[in-house]
């Protein structure tokens, strides 16, 4: 896998309650960009910010990236369902 880019794919995308749906690399970067600076200081967000930081370096962390931003997204309540499982 070559570097990621604004444009590369999250592993799969995330749908918010609000119908907008984070989709690539850079719509997740543009989402933690609107983020409060106390949001961006509660451990959920730091960690989903750091894990797209380091896929970004390191693109085989993309998956573990997108499942941060996941569960920072479910543990504020605006995900609005998880993604099928593979293969099913």
């Amino acid at each position: 896998m070559s570097g990621l880019s604004n444009s590369s794919r999250l592993s799969f995308a995330l749908t918010l309650t609000d119908g907008t749906v984070i989709a690539t690399v850079g719509e997740a970067a543009v989402y933690f960009a609107g983020l409060a600076p106390e949001q961006r200081d509660e451990g959920h967000w730091t960690i989903a910010i750091r894990m797209l930081n380091n896929a970004l370096k390191e693109p085989t962390y993309l998956r573990t990236a997108t499942m941060s931003l996941q569960t920072a997204l479910v543990l504020e309540g605006i995900l609005a369902s998880p993604p099928p499982l593979d293969g099913h």
